[in-house]
């Protein structure tokens, strides 16, 4: 992922250094193993904990005379052992036992990097949610006034649909944290089941539990499916809020720096730019999910057509993941928010968003439903187009109110869902 919508905690994860440290890492937890197995010898294993993890660029300079990755990284890692204990590194292993174990690790490392943006992204919602509890507004539906609710309330949604990104999360990185190191074709032909279970139990990963050559890349698909969620949820917070940024409704506006320039051509443009990054990058992380799955089918015991895949889809989805709840987080906390501007947009219509309540009322009073429903829909569009206040239009239709048109009205039992958000804020991961 290019460097604009990356955190360097997350990017660091997906280095050739980093992958190359942890692939040492394997290599020498399956030696301790050997070892303890009475297969290799003591002395070997320490002279493959003293070697350096090689430079990336040491293992590129192999890879140009062996086309293999792996190869390439053996011969640089045990170049400065003594011979007689090299040849011990990788003893009956293949090289996805190393490749597979090692991506298996630095994902899980990686989703609990996401997981903690997450959380701190469904934090923010619900304490500004709560701050915004009683903050009034007018909801729509279609684009269209329908009745009024809080801004507290709207932010509650997006927060509950963040803890439901998170727990898809925690199941998908049960699904990756697995490795194997079970030979060729997965069968432990030259290498013991030991080996695997001490180099997994080491890295906190399961284990397969009937491996080709590889992880089985549904695993992989089903993170990636996760991400691509919290992503579409971020989007969903995103778009809320580029709608109500616009110039005739401008209810919220995003935090501004004072170096803020928002057009290089006309200077009083204060565009949505967050929020429209958040919403170009759920994009991606769906495209991202697509290839994930198309990876999932591979030949036999494996092929090889999804690593170039995965090289991309892998780093790009949780380092875009990550900086989008990051960026999602630091937007909410910031929003600026114009509770003035939103209560006159329930009062804009003349009292139209009171419909309902006076359909319902007409009904508790015994009204029957289509004569009631025309009625109110009558004075509705007089409203509508004169402009004249609903209640006088409903006067007009012979439509007594029983009580004041008071958009409070509609909050009446508004207290089950900030129980319910409160919990949510108590609750333990």
């Amino acid at each position: 992922m290019i460097p604009r919508y990356t955190l360097p905690e997350m990017s660091d994860l997906f280095t050739d250094q980093a992958r190359y440290a942890t692939w040492a890492r394997v290599e020498i937890l399956a030696t301790e193993a050997q070892v303890r197995l009475g297969h290799v010898p003591q002395d070997a294993l320490r002279d493959i904990r003293a070697a350096r993890v090689p430079r990336a660029e040491r293992v590129a300079e192999f890879e140009k005379e062996r086309d293999h990755e792996v190869l390439s990284f053996l011969a640089a890692y045990c170049e400065d052992m003594p011979e007689s204990s090299a040849r011990w590194v990788h003893l009956g292993m293949t090289s996805y036992d190393l490749v597979d174990t090692a991506l298996g690790h630095t994902l899980a490392r990686a989703t609990d990097l996401l997981t903690a943006a997450g959380r701190r992204l469904r934090g923010v919602l619900v304490g500004r949610a709560l701050e915004h509890w009683d903050t009034l507004m007018i909801g729509r539906t279609h684009g269209v006034h329908a009745e009024p609710t809080t801004f507290g309330h709207k932010l509650a949604v997006h927060a509950f649909a963040v803890d439901r990104s998170l727990r898809r999360l925690a199941a998908a990185r049960e699904a990756v944290a697995v490795g194997t190191v079970s030979g060729s074709v997965g069968t432990y032909a030259l290498i013991d089941p030991f080996v695997e279970s001490h180099v997994c139990q080491a890295l906190g990963l399961g284990v397969e539990p009937a491996p080709s050559q590889v992880v089985a890349r549904d695993r992989h698909a089903q993170l990636l499916q996760a991400v691509a969620a919290l992503g579409a949820c971020v989007e969903q917070i995103a778009l809320e809020l580029r709608l109500l940024q616009r110039t005739e409704v401008a209810e919220v506006e995003e935090g501004r720096s004072s170096a803020y320039q928002g057009s290089s051509a006309m200077p009083h443009k204060r565009n949505p730019t967050t929020s429209e990054r958040l919403c170009g990058l759920a994009r991606l992380l769906r495209t991202y999910a697509t290839a994930a799955l198309e990876n999932v089918a591979l030949w036999h015991e494996r092929d090889l057509a999804h690593q170039s895949v995965e090289r991309v889809i892998l780093p790009d989805s949780l380092c875009v993941g990550h900086f989008q709840a990051t960026r999602a987080a630091d937007l909410v906390a910031g929003l600026r928010v114009h509770p003035d501007r939103m209560r006159a947009a329930v009062d804009r219509t003349g009292g139209l968003v009171h419909s309902s309540a006076v359909l319902f009322d007409l009904l508790g009073e015994g009204a029957e439903r289509e004569r009631a429903y025309r009625s109110a829909q009558a004075a509705a569009n007089r409203t509508a187009t004169t402009g004249r206040p609903f209640a006088d239009t409903l006067a007009e239709e012979g439509i007594t109110l029983r009580e004041e048109l008071r958009p409070e009205r509609f909050l009446t039992h508004h207290d089950v869902v900030r129980r319910r958000l409160e919990k949510l804020d108590e609750r333990e991961d």
